[in-house]
């Protein structure tokens, strides 16, 4: 209700400037960097971390109301695309034709990395097989690999029920293009997650909550879900995940091992030693000074990378420094 008290100065504001354009009058934008009403949209798969950065540009800013659109990746770029928000939240950078279009709409684009994300691989809490190699990622995916018992003999388990959260998601995209190449998904991939062709109201189960209930529920599930929604945040350390699934350790090795094998910590992602990692982008086409300048300029500032950090992701803009140990010899 106080939230409400504050935007409602904006909103006034916003049907002035309506009115304005109705009667023929001169146009003149009435947001600030730090009040007005913003529109962004939102890759669903980093709605934790986004929804952190809003609430907290918002308590610094009484005046100020971000408005998220949390959807799929193939239609939050749709939005973008078409002009109806001009931030994006996303895990690719803008095309030469997409930043063509922008350029053709008399619109200047800025866009820029803040954040390094991970694509975490979680598995029921009674599955004990908790190493994996890359190479045997992209059989399970390609469907080359489908049962347990062929990662590991012994495993009581049986077939591997992939759960992902929509067929048209970034972390879809990025297991095609990173991780199966040149060779098409298997036929035994499904969404387990309802698909989400609308927006996303985080007050309901979304599609990578889904994900990990699907996974927390079925010994032979295989989730695949972005870093941010499994992150514990009563951790500071950042060296923990929610307790309702466990986290595979991941390996570039042929074979995979306690000592080569990484869980997608901040720590690790910086050091390239977890190997599912993408970049993350906030890409705005309103560069001129309003509310949605100042949430970018917010999400990519000092304040704005320690949510990141906190959220389990690594931050575009170093805030600690990253120091490998090595074990001291004794005499």
């Amino acid at each position: 209700m106080k939230k409400l008290i504050h935007i409602l100065p904006a909103l006034a504001l916003v049907l002035l400037f309506s009115y304005s354009c109705s009667q023929g009058g001169k146009v003149t934008r009435t947001d600030t960097p730090t009040s007005g009403i913003g529109e962004i949209t939102v890759d669903e798969c980093f709605a934790p971390i986004v929804q952190e950065q809003i609430d907290v540009f918002e308590a610094l800013n009484r005046d100020a109301a971000i408005i998220p659109i949390y959807t799929n990746e193939a239609q939050a770029f749709g939005l973008f695309m078409d002009d109806s928000v001009r931030v994006i939240v996303a895990a690719r950078d803008l095309t030469a034709n997409e930043r063509l279009i922008i350029k053709e709409r008399k619109q200047t684009v800025r866009s820029q990395r803040y954040a390094t994300d991970a694509i975490a691989l979680i598995v029921n809490k009674a599955n004990k097989d908790t190493l994996i190699t890359v190479e045997n990622i992209r059989k399970i995916m390609t469907g080359e690999i489908r049962s347990w018992k062929e990662l590991n003999p012994k495993s009581p388990l049986g077939d591997i029920a992939v759960a992902f959260d929509s067929p048209n998601s970034s972390t879809v995209r990025y297991i095609k293009d990173s991780i199966c190449g040149d060779k098409p998904l298997g036929d035994n991939l499904r969404a387990r997650a309802a698909d989400s062709t609308r927006t996303i109201d985080l007050k309901d189960r979304t599609p990578n909550q889904l994900v990990i209930d699907y996974v927390a529920a079925d010994p032979n599930a295989l989730g695949i879900i972005g870093v941010n929604w499994i992150s514990n945040p009563s951790d500071p350390q950042n060296l923990s995940f929610i307790d309702k699934i466990a986290v595979m350790s991941v390996s570039k090795a042929q074979e995979a091992t306690l000592e080569n094998s990484f869980k997608p910590y901040p720590a690790y992602i910086a050091l390239k030693e977890y190997a599912l990692s993408r970049d993350l982008y906030i890409i705005i086409t309103d560069v001129r000074g309003g509310l949605p300048s100042g949430f970018v300029n917010f999400a990519a500032g000092e304040r704005g990378q320690r949510i990141v950090l906190k959220a389990g992701l690594y931050p575009a803009y170093q805030l600690t420094r990253v120091v490998r140990a090595n074990p001291t010899l004794k005499d």
